[in-house]
């Protein structure tokens, strides 16, 4: 996974989650689900700009698309795997400022799914 993929796939989980926001079923899958998208792009953007402060431009962030029978808990759980998979293959796990924010995305994902397994 390049680093424009991994923007991608945070955009991705963005577009996903304001979805099922928007068809949940309780208020508390209602609001965790808010809480992610509403912070995710923002988490997204400042790690983009501190990796292109550091490394130059990442170029064109490619659009994806998401099976749209996964639950919200499976989807982000999904996504968690595949970002702790690859995050040393995305910045060297020396970069301890880009993995920071990789910490931040991932404690996002993880509080996000604990709320919608557990409050909801």
């Amino acid at each position: 996974m390049k680093v424009n993929e991994f923007i991608g796939l945070l955009f991705l989980a963005r577009d996903y989650t304001h979805g099922a926001h928007l068809s949940a079923k309780s208020f508390a899958a209602h609001m965790a689900l808010n809480g992610f998208y509403n912070a995710i792009v923002g988490l997204a953007d400042g790690f983009a700009e501190a990796y292109q402060g550091r490394h130059g431009l990442i170029g064109a962030i490619p659009l994806q698309s998401a099976s749209k029978t996964a639950d919200p808990v499976t989807f982000l759980q999904n996504q968690l795997d595949e970002i702790e998979k690859f995050r040393y293959l995305i910045v060297k796990k020396e970069d301890s400022a880009l993995q920071n924010l990789i910490d931040g995305i991932i404690e996002l994902y993880l509080s996000t799914i604990y709320k919608l397994k557990f409050l909801s």
